[in-house]
C-alpha cells in the first residue's frame, strides 16, 4: 500500500512539473486547459510606437452630441468648437394662431438641451449667438467633417449680433425652470434682442413662411460661437424638444366684449428632414507636449490619443518573427495610462476615451489609404464588433502609488498564429479613439477572401472629439506599452 501511494506521488509530481501554469489574462478566458502536458512560455516583446495627427475628419451627425466651448489643455493643446443651425416652425406654410397685426413681442429666446459638461465647469464660458451669413449658408443635405488638426473650418460665416456676449456659469447646468410655458432642466437659455423677435413675428406668413426653403433665404440660421476664455466643452442635444427658439409676446383677444390681452409662445425647433447644422471641432498643438512628440523622429516613450484628433502607430513585426513554429495559446497588446502629476486632477476633468481600436491601416489603397480590422480577431457580426472578446474597453487597475489607472487590452492571438503558421503579413498598426467610423472588414480564415465596410458609430465607440489619454509608449521607463504572448513550442 505504501509503495502505491508513492508511485501516485511520483506521478503528481512529474504531471505538475510538466505543464507552466499560466495564470489568466485581462480578456477572454484561461490561457490553456486546467490539465495538459504542455509546457509553456510567456515571452513579452517589445513594441516601436510613435504619434501622429489623425487626417481622418470626423463628422458629427444630427443624432450625435453636439459640442460648444473652448479648452486649453497643456498636454494636448486648445480645441475651440462652434455651432451652426437652422431652428424652424413645425410645419409650412406657417402661420401664428393669432392675428399678426395684434402680436407685441415680449422676448425671444434661444434654448438649447445641456447633457453633459466636458472640461472644467468652475470657468464661466463666453457665448456668442450671430445670424449665419447669407452667402454661406448651411446645407441641410450634407453632413459637415467636424475635427480639423490644423485646419481652418469650412465656409459658413456668422453675420449681424443677435445679442450681447452672455456669460454662462457652467455650474448652473442642472439648474430647472418651472412656469407656465417651460418645465425643462439642464436647458441652456440666451434672450436674443428683442429687434430679432419682432422681425420674426413681422415676417409675411405668404412670403418667408411659406416654405422651409423661403424662410432660409430670410433668415440663415444661428452661428454659436464662444471666446477664447473657460475650459470646457458644453455637450448639447441638438434634437431634443427643449432645444428650440422661443418667441415669447401678447396679442389682443377675438373676445369683442373684452379689449384685453393676453400672452403666449411659439416655437421654431430642429427639424431632421429640413434643417442644417455643422458643428466645426478646431484644434491646435500650440505649446502643448503632444507637439514635441509629434514632430520627434524617434520612437515615443509617450503617446497622446485624442478622440478624432491622433493615433499612434504600433510596431512589432521583427519581434514576431521569433515565434516560428510554435502554437499561440494567448497573444495580448496591453497600453497603459501615464497619469498627470503636474497638473493634478486634469485627467478628471478631461476624461479619457472609454473605448480604443486597434486596426491596421493599408496605405496601398489609393488615394487616402484604408483602415483594415486586425485579421480574425476583430469579429463583426448582426449584433455589431465582438468588443468583449477583442478588447479596447477602459479597464481600471490599481498601480501603487496610483490608484485607478486606465488601461486597455487588446487579444490579437490569431492573428500573431497566422504570421506564423501562414506566413501571412505582420503590419503595421493603428490605435485610435474611433468615434463614426467606418472599416474594411474581412472575415476570419479561411473566409478571409472578401471584404465588406462595417460602421462604428458613436453609441459603439466614442462621442465625436470626447476624451483623451496619455499611454505609455514602447520606450516608456515603467508603463510600457507590450505585446504579451503565451506560446508552446511544437
Amino acid at each position: 500500500m505504501k509503495k502505491l501511494f508513492f508511485l501516485v506521488a511520483c506521478l503528481q509530481v512529474i504531471l505538475f512539473t510538466a505543464c507552466t501554469r499560466i495564470s489568466t489574462t485581462e480578456i477572454g478566458g484561461g490561457l490553456i486547459p486546467p490539465i495538459d502536458g504542455v509546457t509553456t512560455f510567456d515571452s513579452t516583446f517589445t513594441i516601436t510606437s510613435d504619434v501622429f495627427e489623425d487626417p481622418d475628419t470626423a463628422r458629427i451627425y444630427k443624432g450625435d452630441t453636439h459640442l460648444l466651448g473652448f479648452l486649453n489643455d497643456p498636454l494636448f493643446g486648445t480645441t475651440k468648437a462652434s455651432m451652426f443651425f437652422e431652428l424652424k416652425p413645425i410645419f409650412f406654410p406657417y402661420f401664428f394662431p393669432v392675428r399678426q397685426d395684434s402680436i407685441v413681442l415680449d422676448s425671444v429666446v434661444l434654448m438649447m438641451k445641456v447633457t453633459g459638461v466636458y472640461g472644467d465647469s468652475t470657468k464661466p464660458l463666453t457665448i456668442n449667438v450671430n445670424e449665419i451669413n447669407q452667402f454661406s449658408k448651411v446645407d441641410y443635405l450634407y453632413t459637415y467633417p467636424a475635427a480639423y488638426p490644423g485646419l481652418a473650418a469650412p465656409s459658413i460665416t456668422t453675420g449681424a449680433s443677435l445679442g450681447s456676449p452672455f456669460v454662462y456659469d457652467l455650474r448652473r447646468v442642472p439648474d430647472s425652470i418651472n412656469n407656465r410655458f417651460e418645465n425643462a432642466k439642464n436647458q441652456l437659455r440666451i434672450k436674443l434682442d428683442n429687434s430679432f423677435g419682432r422681425r420674426l413675428l413681422q415676417y409675411d406668413t405668404s412670403n418667408a413662411y411659406s416654405s422651409d426653403s423661403a424662410l432660409r433665404t430670410y433668415f440663415a440660421g444661428f452661428g454659436v460661437t464662444t471666446t477664447s476664455n473657460g475650459n470646457a466643452l458644453l455637450k448639447i442635444n441638438i434634437q431634443d424638444t427643449n432645444t428650440k427658439l422661443a418667441l415669447y409676446y401678447n396679442y389682443k383677444r377675438r373676445d369683442t366684449a373684452n379689449n384685453g390681452r393676453d400672452t403666449t409662445v411659439s416655437y421654431f425647433r430642429f427639424n431632421n428632414f429640413g434643417s442644417g447644422d455643422a458643428n466645426f471641432v478646431v484644434r491646435s498643438r500650440a505649446n502643448s507636449q503632444l507637439a514635441t512628440y509629434l514632430n520627434s523622429t524617434t520612437a515615443d516613450s509617450l503617446i497622446h490619443l485624442e478622440t478624432n484628433g491622433t493615433f499612434a502607430r504600433l510596431r512589432v513585426n521583427e519581434a514576431l518573427k521569433q515565434l516560428s513554429n510554435n502554437i499561440v495559446h494567448k497573444a495580448e497588446i496591453t497600453v497603459i495610462q501615464v497619469q498627470d502629476q503636474v497638473n493634478i486632477g486634469l485627467d478628471d476633468l478631461l476624461t479619457h476615451p472609454r473605448y480604443l481600436l486597434l486596426c491596421h491601416y493599408d496605405s496601398t489603397v489609393k488615394p487616402f489609404g484604408i483602415k483594415r480590422n486586425i485579421p480574425h480577431d476583430y469579429q463583426y457580426t448582426s449584433d455589431g464588433p465582438n468588443i468583449g472578446a477583442f478588447g479596447g474597453f477602459t479597464i481600471f487597475k490599481d498601480m501603487p502609488p496610483l490608484s485607478r489607472v486606465v488601461t486597455y487590452t487588446f487579444d490579437v492571438s490569431r492573428y500573431v498564429q497566422g504570421i506564423i503558421t501562414r506566413k501571412e503579413p505582420s503590419y503595421d498598426l493603428r490605435l485610435y479613439a474611433p468615434s463614426n467610423d467606418s472599416l474594411s472588414y474581412s472575415l476570419p480564415y479561411p473566409n478571409n477572401t472578401s471584404r465588406t465596410t462595417v460602421f462604428l458609430n458613436a453609441g459603439v465607440g466614442n462621442e465625436p472629439c470626447v476624451g483623451r489619454v496619455r499611454l505609455g509608449g514602447g520606450t516608456h521607463s515603467r508603463y510600457r506599452m507590450r505585446l504579451r504572448v503565451i506560446y508552446s513550442k511544437l
